[in-house]
């Protein structure tokens, strides 16, 4: 059985004030890691940005509004057209305050993508190899 789902999307990114401009999304997602989404933005086949994102986390933005730190998300609804919003923060700027890029993606493949690591690993049947874990963390102090 597969344990790996990918989903390309064509997502809309806007940076500072500027309009919004197309880039390629690669979402991921790795039944070996199963509470994290990957995110790679990229353009002209360069690579923009790589966010690591709670799976859950995604999955309640597309419903309400979540996030306190770096990533905030949110539904946005345009008419007919549903949108999850992404915001990123990123490195401060010389005026005290931080970059920032916010990122539309179209909900439904969103959610359509989410389904598919559901069928992998259904929510609340996560499972972590703590032991695993715990094995590189001792073996880091050392």
């Amino acid at each position: 059985m597969n344990s790996l789902v990918h989903k390309t999307l064509v997502v809309q990114l806007q940076a500072g004030d500027t309009d919004r401009c197309s880039v390629l999304a690669h979402l991921g997602y790795d039944a070996a890691d199963p509470f994290a989404l990957s995110i790679v933005f990229s353009h002209d086949g360069r690579v923009l940005a790589r966010w690591t994102l709670d799976r859950e986390m995604v999955a309640d933005g597309l419903l309400r509004p979540v996030g306190v730190g770096d990533v905030r998300l949110r539904p946005v609804s345009r008419g007919v057209w549903d949108e999850l919003r992404m915001e990123f923060l990123g490195d401060p700027r010389t005026d005290g305050d931080r970059h920032r890029a916010v990122v539309y993606a179209w909900a439904p493949a969103v959610a359509a993508f989410l389904r598919e690591t559901h069928r992998l690993v259904p929510p609340g049947r996560e499972k972590v190899a703590v032991d695993d874990f715990l094995a590189e963390v001792i073996a880091g102090a050392e």
